[in-house]
């Protein structure tokens, strides 16, 4: 069975930093794209970053660029994304999804990816 598992989301105030982590279990990491999507409420979920599987492509939105970076171990199934310089309006529900290889013109489709995790919280706030 295929599952996505997100970690590492919280409270954190202006200015700190995040670590999200996504476990991956039921399939091989390296055959996939991996994208980090966030969904704050009232919005449409949005596409955030996206690393290939041999990890020398990655993608950012570019609200994040400079700010957040993504990252992925194959051997452990999981894939990363650190989070610094946070904003309010970085506060949103964060999901890690996977799917075939990406581009730079799609890599932010939501209807690329097979499968979704349940989502971490992250608030950003004082």
């Amino acid at each position: 069975q295929v599952q996505l598992v997100e970690s590492g989301g919280g409270l954190v105030q202006p200015g700190g930093s995040l670590r999200l982590s996504c476990a991956a279990s039921g399939f091989a990491l390296d055959y996939a794209a991996i994208g980090w999507f966030r969904q704050a409420p009232g919005k449409e979920r949005e596409g955030v970053s996206c690393i290939m599987s041999s990890a020398r492509r990655t993608y950012y939105a570019d609200s994040v660029k400079g700010r957040f970076t993504i990252s992925r171990d194959n051997a452990k199934n999981m894939v990363y994304l650190q989070m610094n310089s946070l904003k309010p309006e970085d506060t949103a529900v964060y999901y890690c999804a996977a799917g075939p290889p990406a581009s730079a013109s799609n890599w932010y489709a939501r209807d690329l990816y097979n499968f979704w995790g349940q989502g971490t919280q992250v608030t950003v706030s004082s």
